[in-house]
């Protein structure tokens, strides 16, 4: 029942979770069972990158659920998920403890550089896995559920709520930057060696991050395909196509914008926090405004409102970034405005929108020709004279 109210009669669902488990199979047996020397042999460098793959299919989904079905314009999800991944980097900071440069078993390296005589409070905690994955969760979500629920109770939409959702962000840039704020500065968290007590270096470790993050994946993919397909979902869209009529029919729209704006932007935390173990850093420049800008392309490749477009737009731009930018590095951020140019001017609805459409064109196509009747034969003419 479960099932068939997740997936109806629809199979895209079915299909997605279904590549992505026999992905994730795949890759960590052609990791770990094959020699290094095989053809066969994935390397641990392209199982990190496949993870990260799947961190930013994580984020994309989370943007997704907001605009693409609340009609959220978020400019700023990038910050959410940079808040995720410092909770992690903190937590794998005090796991280093006097193996640092300096040996100090409770300061981190950049504290002892910088003088630091004890830990900051706000530090507190992260020593354990259990506080850390909390606050990974619960940050991102207090910082959307403060900012949305000024935002959206002062009915702030449109063009000028995606501004300001760029100026948050922003701004938390600025900010973690200084080194007095106590989170490495322009520098950014690094050197991590240890998480739950395993080497990050190992095949093992790459490969069980990188199924954490496929795992992740599905489970907020299910999430997400859980709550768009329920009443509350179909309020979400009403809200989306016609904000002041649903309004008017006596719902609270902005409490419906604020609880999915607050579950996206925990989903991106929880991305955040998978991407930082499999990078090996986390600094500043994932506040970067152009960081949300260009998630906001991915869903728009992949299709907007369609929850696997999005995933799929993150992987496939992702992928072709990291080919784009091994040749031609300078252009990348060209090829990339030109396909977000392509893409709504000619592909409005993204991969996943137009290409089942096209299919639908041309079979449509083909059975009013073979429904239409054949056209008869003209007669063979008598020549004169007989």
């Amino acid at each position: 029942m479960i099932a068939k109210r997740l997936f109806g009669s629809d199979a895209t669902a079915f299909w997605f979770l279904a590549i992505l488990f026999i992905v994730t199979v795949l890759v960590g047996v052609l990791n770990l069972a094959t020699s290094a020397d095989s053809a066969l042999h994935v390397p641990v460098y392209l199982v990190a990158l496949l993870g990260k793959y799947l961190c930013y299919a994580i984020l994309a989904l989370s943007i997704d659920l907001v605009w693409g079905y609340v009609g959220i314009l978020s400019l700023g999800h990038g910050a959410f998920f940079a808040l995720g991944g410092y909770g992690m980097g903190m937590y794998l900071m005090r796991q280093i403890g006097p193996r640092g440069v300096y040996g100090d078993p409770i300061l981190p390296d950049f504290m002892v550089f910088l003088n630091w005589k004890e830990l900051p409070w706000y530090w507190l905690g992260f020593d354990n896995f259990l506080f850390a994955m909390v606050m990974v969760a619960l940050v991102p979500g207090l910082l959307a559920f403060v900012f949305g629920y000024l935002a959206f109770r002062s009915r702030v939409t449109g063009v000028y709520l995606s501004i300001i959702t760029q100026a948050m962000t922003y701004a938390l840039l600025l900010a973690f930057f200084r080194n007095d704020m106590g989170f490495g500065g322009n520098n950014g968290l690094t050197d991590f060696k240890d998480l739950l007590g395993f080497n990050l270096q190992t095949d093992g470790m790459r490969v069980a991050l990188f199924a954490a993050s496929a795992l992740a994946l599905a489970l907020c993919y299910l999430l997400c395909l859980w709550i768009t397909r329920s009443r509350f979902g179909k309020v979400l869209i009403a809200v989306r196509d016609a904000e002041s009529r649903t309004r008017f029919m006596g719902y609270r729209v902005e409490g419906y914008k604020l609880a999915a704006f607050t579950l996206s932007a925990v989903m991106a935390g929880i991305a955040g926090a998978l991407y930082v173990p499999q990078v090996g850093i986390i600094n500043p420049g994932e506040f970067a405004p152009q960081n949300s800008i260009e998630a906001v392309v991915w869903v728009a490749v992949g299709g907007r409102g369609t929850l696997v477009g999005a995933a799929v737009g993150a992987i496939v731009v992702n992928f072709g970034k990291t080919v784009f930018t091994g040749v031609l590095p300078e252009l990348w951020l060209f090829a990339l405005g030109g396909l977000f140019v392509f893409v709504t001017l000619l592909m409005p609805k993204g991969i996943v929108g137009t290409v089942p459409q096209l299919l639908d064109m041309m079979r449509s196509r083909k059975a009013q020709n073979a429904a239409a009747p054949e056209a008869p034969k003209p007669e063979a003419s008598t020549p004169a004279g007989e």
